[in-house]
């Protein structure tokens, strides 16, 4: 009887795990179709005598045409993100397959380069989901951390180039900070 429990178990665990595989799959093809979209609709724009009504009136038809069929994922707020998704993320094969649509219509908000690359590494390397990257973005965790730290080494971080290598450096990390429900001292 325990066997059979533990079987069922295992199974259970095997599904799951497809499921979310199958999901991450779908939700990266997105994300690869609105950046391709993004691309196209930038390219044409650019070969327009006067861009900016030529990109208002591309954008109005293409969701004309595609809408009725295939949905609010062709309106025209959606390709003006698509076109905005291509425009700063010009390398396909830079993005994150570990974010989904939903994280990079977030760090879409985020104007400042430096500030989006650090969102960028802190929501990979943490595994953030869109609904943690979210709170970090309008908790201001990146204004937070400059403030806490050498701008240059906490830039660093964010981009992987240094690593904190001392327990004393993870525990003045403003996260960890507020996740133990202190306050940010000059010292601890």
């Amino acid at each position: 009887m325990e066997l059979k429990k533990e079987l069922i178990h295992q199974i259970q665990s095997i599904i799951a795990s497809a499921r979310e595989r199958a999901i991450r799959s779908v939700d990266t093809e997105r994300v690869l179709m609105y950046w391709q979209i993004g691309k196209v609709i930038f390219e044409e724009e650019q070969q327009g005598n006067d861009r900016a009504e030529y990109g208002k009136y591309l954008i109005k038809s293409i969701s004309e045409t595609f809408q009725p069929e295939l949905g609010t994922g062709f309106s025209v707020r959606q390709l003006e993100r698509n076109r905005q998704f291509y425009r700063l993320f010009p390398i396909a094969s830079a993005l994150r397959t570990q974010l989904s649509w939903t994280h990079y219509k977030l760090l879409l908000s985020v104007e400042n380069h430096d500030k989006r690359e650090f969102y960028i590494a802190e929501a990979t390397k943490n595994n953030w989901t869109a609904r943690q990257l979210e709170r970090q973005i309008n908790s201001q965790l990146f204004e937070r951390l400059l403030l806490s730290n050498d701008v240059q080494a906490v830039l660093a971080v964010a981009r992987e180039e240094k690593l904190p290598s001392e327990a004393k450096e993870i525990i003045k990390d403003p996260m960890v900070l507020e996740f133990l429900g202190l306050r940010r001292e000059a010292a601890y």
